[in-house]
């Protein structure tokens, strides 16, 4: 048995592929389109033959009209003008407001405290001074730069070499000075001399700014040498004194040397 079917409307036959042409609406759009042309034109052909009746009455209308058209855009472009103008005043207000703010004040930071004897003590081990003999000249110069580092000198440099003009070490004290070290890895036997002492006080001070200035060494000073270097302000530490220090058991050549206290206004 065989189920009749229905017929499917047209409107339902076609939804989904868009709208049927119709030749009703595409005849009254043209009628439409047809009338405002014909409008238009009577109204220019009423116009023209009331120009040619009234010549002066439609030269005024004409000026009248674009008068008023040159207004409409000399007042929209004054609009944009202040438009613009308000823009720049805030954009100006703005830039003055962050300039007139205060730049931020750098907080100064405090140096770290020289470390004391007790914590020098528990730093790592470090090697025997007596192991110091076993050194050349550069091991020796970088064993004490180790030295400074260990107890908080910044900015440690070995510089020491051809053209060094007297300076080994140059590094920066915990407490902000410049300290120039020279080192002198002699025998028991050979002492640094006034000579020696006399070179590296000839450039410590003048030529590397040094505020601290030391001559360290695996041996002794001659009295000349100890001499000069009392007039000169310069540390002289023999093996004994670079025991200590490497022992921490006794200070380090900045510390043996007051940091200076500032001035006050006034005094």
């Amino acid at each position: 048995m065989t189920t009749p079917t229905r017929p499917i409307p047209a409107t339902v036959r076609t939804a989904g592929r868009g709208s049927r042409f119709s030749l009703r609406s595409t005849a009254l759009w043209f009628a439409v389109v047809a009338l405002l042309v014909c409008g238009a034109g009577f109204a220019v052909r009423v116009l023209a033959a009331a120009a040619a009746a009234h010549p002066l009455l439609a030269v005024l209308t004409t000026a009248g009209c674009v008068a008023v058209g040159w207004s409409s855009v000399r007042a929209g472009r004054r609009v944009r003008l202040r438009r613009a103008a308000r823009r720049a005043a805030r954009a100006l207000d703005h830039a003055a407001a962050e300039l007139m703010e205060p730049a931020p004040v750098p907080v100064p930071v405090a140096p770290e405290p020289y470390p004391s004897a007790e914590e020098r003590a528990d730093y790592a081990a470090v090697p025997d001074p007596a192991d110091y003999d076993a050194l050349d000249g550069d091991a020796f110069e970088g064993a004490v730069a180790e030295l400074c580092e260990r107890d908080g000198c910044l900015d440690v440099r070995v510089v020491g070499g051809a053209g060094d003009l007297g300076a080994d070490i140059v590094a920066i004290a915990p407490d902000g000075r410049r300290v120039v070290i020279q080192c002198k890895r002699y025998c028991a036997t050979n002492k640094v001399g006034s000579q020696d002492m006399q070179r590296f006080g000839g450039t410590c001070f003048v030529v590397h700014e040094a505020e601290v200035a030391a001559v360290v060494t695996t041996s002794d000073f001659t009295a000349p040498a100890v001499e000069y270097a009392e007039q000169c302000g310069i540390l002289c530490f023999d093996r004994q004194a670079l025991h200590a220090w490497s022992t921490a058991t006794g200070p380090a050549p900045w510390a043996c040397v007051p940091a200076p206290q500032p001035r006050v206004a006034g005094s």
